[in-house]
């Protein structure tokens, strides 16, 4: 019986990276190529090429281009550059985005200018 479970977990992993799952069990989510494309490159802003290789493989694990676009995606566009989900910033830049929002920049705005411009 003990062979069997172990067998079976061991046979889970592999269908996981067989079918695609994510780290948490999820599978990836599903947008379009366009917001695909956008979610690789807004890797290139991450503040050093160990945080830009960090990010482009947490779109490959997290997302997946389908059909369609993901309507509940949240992409925004500032200062020319458009960027989607969930950005991971630096103390840098963090710390740029309390100071713009201090000084009245809206938050959104603040954080995607932060990004891009450190």
């Amino acid at each position: 019986m003990k062979g069997i479970v172990v067998s079976g977990v061991g046979l889970l992993a592999i269908l996981g990276m067989v079918v695609g799952f994510t780290r948490d069990g999820s599978e990836p989510r599903e947008v379009s190529e366009d917001q695909y494309h956008v979610l690789m490159e807004q890797c290139r802003y991450a503040d050093t090429s160990a945080r830009q290789a960090e990010c482009r493989a947490a779109v490959k694990e997290g997302y997946r281009v389908g059909k369609v676009a993901d309507p509940t995606l949240d992409c925004r566009t500032y200062v020319g550059v458009t960027v989607c989900g969930e950005l991971t910033l630096s103390d840098a830049e963090q710390k740029c985005v309390r100071h713009s929002v201090d000084e009245g920049l809206p938050y959104r705005r603040a954080e995607v200018e932060c990004y891009v411009a450190a």
